[in-house]
């Protein structure tokens, strides 16, 4: 029985198949049933093709359409229907690479020209009748140079630089119909075995990220395994679309970019000035209110700035080229940290003084390559929400824990509910061999997220080289993940700026250094907002909140007397009085998404009242002004 495996079910029972059976194999001793139904397999939680062999004893998990990981094979199985259909209509297609990604999948290709929406269509017919044809994915094993020479001979040259980098000597490959690629899997059975695809869009993509080598094209497609799990995500795109920030921008005249000034640079117009105001003066009590102080600090500085934090060596591909004053190189700064190092230095500090905690909304400038620009969400100049925490040892824990519950009520204050943390732990590759300090770093930041309540889950090895973090991400109005919060230890720039304070003990010591962005950017988070609200903004962060509208000449000065009332009481409001029939200018103010048009007629002017046409099309009739003006959120709270 030496050549017997045993595998553990998740229901605890044991089954014992030969060595070099297959997952399909274990499926079928378990159930004929289940082996049909079987798309994929786990093994000690490592998902496996249903055709890999088997050769050692562990745990086993069939995976089928009701599994959690449905998607993921279905998704690379029907990448690989894609790239076959490609191949049909340019079969001197080269193939870059083709994975399952969250929500979908992709495959680049080098093609003789550029593809149309009229091409996806026909791919996607492509891909129905080899769906229909239920042809069987086939994996084979093959040695590096026998792979070598198939990729060779089929011309596929990105396929053979992947190959070359590989240090495994047995290279598995799969086939379906005319399609054959590098693959480890996992594939469902046959290409029936997926049917609920759309292909999406094409994009540029350079080849391995390197915009230095060829522009690949880019389909995206996405795929379940279910009919009602594609409907749903195609339901989402559609309500994604009505809520881009970009449309929206223009539409409500909030924002733009434009690539005759430089691309990544947005110019905040009246209205989004309007918003940003208001998150700025609410942000700014909030820190206040919290314990911290602002700052304001340069947007330049010199070298020795930036070589002595380490951003010259590690991070200079962000940065813009410097510029000579008086002999001395500049940089426009990527951070805002050095420069709070620089104040906390100005003069000495003694643990009395600790905790420190400043804020500034200070503006910095990245490069990005022109690929990745997306309106305000990815951009070359942002103003972060940037924070920096100087402590000691022992303040650490309560530092963190304060700083998520002061996150946590900023978000709620913005309308989103649902957040979840993730805590990055050591990377291999860390400053310092503390091991000690950063087990109470960590420990400290699991501790806040318990204590908070939050739910969350492990980065394993996603912290910074110079400290354990934690991300908090936000889930907006219709289900997407957005990651803000950032809050993460740094023991390396005390230790490269000498930073030092006096202890207790009259000794100097070094003090604790936490980065700290709720918001992350300003521009980012402003669009995250506009699609959250779907440009519906709360009244309180409304760029206009009311607009006066008399219905004829003889209402205007009723209508004057009523808006500077509201001006008075600091409403953000407009007139409108022009000669268009009230109706239209209904219908305008509600595509501008103003939550209250005040509408003024005979009636109102008799009786010293006004009628409120709310957004949503309700109405207020024959209210007084006081009245309507008390109980709502014009500015927001103090929290």
């Amino acid at each position: 029985m030496s050549n017997m495996i045993q595998l553990k079910l998740p229901d605890g029972n044991i089954i014992e198949i030969e060595s070099g059976s297959t997952i399909l194999d274990a499926a079928g001793k378990i159930g004929s049933g289940l082996a049909k139904a079987t798309l994929a397999g786990k093994i000690d939680g490592q998902l496996l093709d249903l055709r890999t062999p088997l050769t050692a004893s562990g745990a086993l998990e069939i995976i089928t359409s009701k599994s959690a990981e449905a998607n993921e094979v279905c998704r690379h199985s029907m990448a690989h229907i894609m790239a076959e259909a490609v191949l049909k209509m340019f079969p001197e297609a080269q193939f870059g690479i083709g994975p399952a990604i969250e929500d979908g999948f992709y495959y680049d290709f080098l093609l003789p020209r550029a593809l149309t929406s009229q091409d996806l269509e026909s791919i996607e017919l492509e891909m129905e009748k080899t769906i229909k044809g239920k042809l069987p994915f086939v994996r084979k094993e093959l040695s590096k140079s026998d792979a070598i020479a198939f990729f060779k001979e089929t011309n596929q040259p990105f396929k053979l630089e992947l190959i070359e980098e590989l240090e495994d000597q047995v290279i598995t490959t799969f086939s379906h119909g005319l399609f054959t690629d590098l693959c480890r899997g996992p594939h469902v059975p046959d290409t029936g075995a997926v049917k609920h695809f759309k292909l999406l869009s094409v994009a540029g993509a350079y080849w391995r990220g390197d915009e230095k080598r060829p522009m690949l094209q880019r389909i995206y497609g996405t795929a379940f395994a279910s009919k009602d799990d594609l409907k749903a995500y195609l339901d989402r795109l559609e309500e994604a679309k009505k809520r881009d920030h970009r449309r929206l921008g223009k539409d409500l005249d909030l924002f733009s970019t434009q690539e005759e000034v430089g691309p990544g640079l947005v110019f905040w117009h009246p209205n989004g000035a309007r918003i940003r105001h208001a998150i700025e003066t609410f942000w700014k009590s909030q820190h206040y209110k919290n314990g911290y102080e602002l700052l304001y600090t340069p947007h330049i500085g010199q070298s020795w700035l930036w070589e002595t934090s380490g951003h010259l060596k590690c991070y200079k591909d962000a940065m813009y080229n410097p510029m000579e004053i008086d002999g001395n190189n500049y940089y426009i700064k990527p951070m805002n940290c050095p420069f709070h190092i620089m104040v906390y230095k100005s003069q000495m500090r003694s643990y009395r003084d600790l905790p420190l905690r400043w804020a500034e909304l200070g503006t910095v400038y990245r490069y990005e390559k022109s690929g990745v620009l997306h309106g305000c969400m990815r951009v070359r100049g942002f103003t972060q929400d940037d924070a920096h925490i100087f402590c000691t040892p022992e303040q650490m824990a309560d530092e963190v824990r304060e700083v998520l519950r002061f996150s946590l009520k900023l978000w709620k204050a913005f309308g989103f509910s649902t957040i979840k943390a993730y805590l990055a732990t050591r990377p291999e590759k860390a400053v310092g061999h503390e091991d000690e300090r950063w087990e109470k770093a960590t420990e400290s930041m699991r501790q806040a997220i318990i204590a908070e309540g939050i739910d969350w889950e492990v980065d394993e090895g996603g912290g910074a080289f110079y400290g354990p973090k934690i991300d908090l991400k936000v889930r907006d109005a219709i289900g997407r993940e957005w990651q803000m919060t950032t809050v993460q230890f740094d023991w390396n720039l005390p230790e490269l700026f000498e930073m030092t304070y006096v202890g207790a003990d009259g000794n100097k010591h070094r003090p604790y250094m936490i980065h700290r962005a709720l918001l992350g950017s300003l521009e980012r988070f402003f669009g995250v907002l506009i699609e959250h609200y779907g440009g519906a903004m709360p009244l309180w962060l409304a760029p206009v909140q009311a607009v006066v509208m008399p219905i004829t000449e003889k209402h205007a000065e009723y209508a004057q007397k009523i808006y500077d009332s509201l001006r008075s009481k600091s409403v953000r409001c407009n007139m409108d009085n022009r000669n268009d029939k009230i109706g239209y200018r209904i219908r305008q103010a509600q595509l501008q998404k103003i939550p209250f048009m005040i509408i003024l007629g005979d009636q109102e002017v008799e009786n010293g009242t006004i009628t409120v046409r709310m957004r949503n099309g309700e109405n207020l009739t024959g209210i007084a002004l006081n009245q309507f003006l008390e109980g709502q959120e014009w500015t927001k709270e103090i929290i």
